[in-house]
């Protein structure tokens, strides 16, 4: 198993009203990638972070090996969601990827 751990900050220029909405449609967007991604075990975006958290938000997700998590980062549904929810409102996007 493969766990692709995904920390962002939102970009400044955003409300704390829009960061709320953005959030909210990330967290839509990826966790409705589940069961549409072949080698996809699970997939969850936490949007509530304490207050001392220095991210906004964070992607928590499992795949079967490393060759799933491939595919994962090229599949069309997944860019899309990229593309459309996530990319135009983040300005620092932390990664860390590991075996299970």
């Amino acid at each position: 198993m493969v766990k692709h751990i995904i920390l962002w900050t939102l970009k400044d220029e955003l409300s704390a009203e829009e960061k709320e909405q953005v959030k909210q449609g990330i967290k839509e967007g990826l966790e409705g990638l589940a069961g549409k991604i072949p080698g996809m075990v699970d997939i969850k975006v936490n949007i509530n972070g304490l207050a001392s958290s220095n991210a906004d938000l964070m992607l928590d997700s499992t795949f079967e090996n490393e060759e799933a998590l491939k595919g994962y980062a090229v599949h069309p549904d997944h860019v899309a969601v990229a593309d459309g929810k996530v990319r135009p409102y983040t300005k620092i996007r932390s990664c860390l990827d590991f075996e299970v």
